[in-house]
């Protein structure tokens, strides 16, 4: 799968609280490794992201994922989250 750079981080950004916690507990994967996942450059032997390749190009390049669990863990969130209306 092929995403933005920038979209993958307003992803992040649209995220609750508490949510990399959750999903690094859901996948059983270290947090740093989610964080990383969404463009946090702090890796160590432990938390390596393996399928994950970064093109340059406009909005900081595209991003392709070869393993998309977190994507999709993040997404799950989000559409669970209420909907917010102005009053």
């Amino acid at each position: 799968m092929n995403i933005t750079f920038k979209e993958l981080r307003n992803l992040k950004h649209s995220l609750p609280t508490g949510s990399v916690s959750r999903i690094a507990r859901e996948l059983k994967i270290e947090e740093q490794a989610v964080r990383n996942y969404f463009g946090a450059k702090k890796y160590n032997a432990d938390n390596q992201i393996i399928g994950k390749h970064i093109h340059p190009g406009p909005d900081g390049g595209y991003v392709e994922l070869a393993d998309t669990r977190i994507l999709e863990a993040a997404q799950r969130i989000i559409k669970s989250q209420p909907i917010n209306e102005a009053v």
